[in-house]
């Protein structure tokens, strides 16, 4: 699936559940939660977790930890770009501007 496809297949299972509908302020909220979240699954690949009440997984259990996370933080920035009207291709493009213009030599 392309990334145009999955930003509107994203968008309506999130409004098929009702979860479109929260604010910004709390979606923020959330996004912050799950990027949180992409830290202790690089801090778990990286030097491990190292805590006695915690089992030590393999490397391909953390890396789908850490796929699953990063998922998480996608969906929850594509639903703030729609809340705004924004696609992702337009996101993508400005930033690549950015940095081009930014640091062209």
């Amino acid at each position: 699936m392309n990334i145009k496809d999955y930003n509107k297949w994203v968008v309506e299972f999130y409004k098929k559940r009702n979860w479109y509908d929260y604010d910004p302020f709390i979606r923020i909220g959330f996004l912050t939660e799950e990027v949180g979240e992409v830290s202790r699954a690089v801090r778990s690949l990286e030097i491990g977790r190292d805590r006695p009440d915690e089992s030590v997984q393999t490397t391909e259990f953390y890396k789908e930890n850490l796929m699953e996370e990063l998922g998480d933080v996608l969906d929850n920035v594509l639903i703030l770009a729609d809340k705004y009207g924004l696609t992702f291709e337009e996101i993508i493009h400005h930033h690549q501007q950015k940095l081009e213009n930014r640091f062209s030599e």
